[in-house]
């Protein structure tokens, strides 16, 4: 069995160890079958595609819309590695799945208009998916709405056409979408669970994903939600693409 890899960029310890945590979890995959590659830690290596069954990406402090002269060294860095890529990546259709940052990346690679417009607060919210969704294998045997985790500054505002929206929100009408057959992005965290969204809620209070004051709110507004649908799409996606 070929691995997978998760490519990460939380510069926390804690939350970033959660997340490779709640990824394994869900997944099902141990240490050894996904590959964690911390890029804000350093230059990303040479992926030998062929030898992988597939790419994660997790979320991030990075945002696609900042202005150039607002990124940091690392921030450029990271975004011309997964350009390169997402280069091979799509024109093999290669297995990948990135979540949140991945609509970042993945949409910007692909001509998405990415802008603050569908900005979500850390929170749960409402997820249906459309037609094409509700019959994409990824998503199979998910109810057509279920509740997700969220919090993001930016989001997709406008699709280009070649690429197909699997699922909307409320407030935010692109939560999920594919290029080709086999590469995905998702606006929300199938990975998270109530423990995994209270680390990040308290790692990140004071970054913009909740207005100051809220910290205990918004606690008790996600432990008050029953999420137990998205981390099916990551067993899914190993399960499918495994090799």
């Amino acid at each position: 069995m070929k691995p997978f890899v998760l490519l990460a960029t939380r510069a926390e310890d804690l939350p970033a160890d959660e997340e490779y945590a709640l990824f394994r979890r869900y997944t099902g995959l141990d240490e050894r079958m996904l590959r964690r590659i911390r890029l804000e830690a350093g230059p990303l290596p040479a992926l030998d595609l062929d030898a992988l069954s597939g790419v994660i990406v997790g979320g991030g402090p990075f945002n696609a819309s900042d202005p150039v002269e607002s990124k940091s060294p690392a921030q450029l860095r990271v975004e011309r590695e997964m350009a390169t890529l997402l280069d091979e990546v799509v024109a093999r259709d290669f297995p990948f799945l990135g979540a949140c940052y991945g609509v970042g990346t993945l949409g910007a690679h692909q001509g998405a208009i990415i802008d603050r417009t569908y900005a979500e607060p850390i929170s749960v919210v409402p997820v249906t998916l459309t037609d094409v969704g509700a019959d994409d294998p990824l998503f199979a045997g998910l109810p057509r709405t279920f509740g997700a985790f969220v919090g993001h500054k930016e989001a997709v505002r406008v699709l280009p056409p070649h690429l197909a929206l699997l699922a909307g929100s409320p407030t935010c009408p692109v939560q999920a979408f594919r290029a080709g057959r086999n590469v995905y992005a998702t606006q929300f965290h199938p990975e998270l669970d109530v423990a995994g969204i209270s680390t990040r809620i308290r790692a990140y209070a004071g970054y913009g994903y909740f207005a100051d004051g809220e910290l205990d709110l918004t606690l008790s507004a996600v432990r008050a939600a029953a999420v137990t649908e998205p981390a099916r799409i990551l067993r899914t996606f190993v399960e499918r693409y495994t090799r």
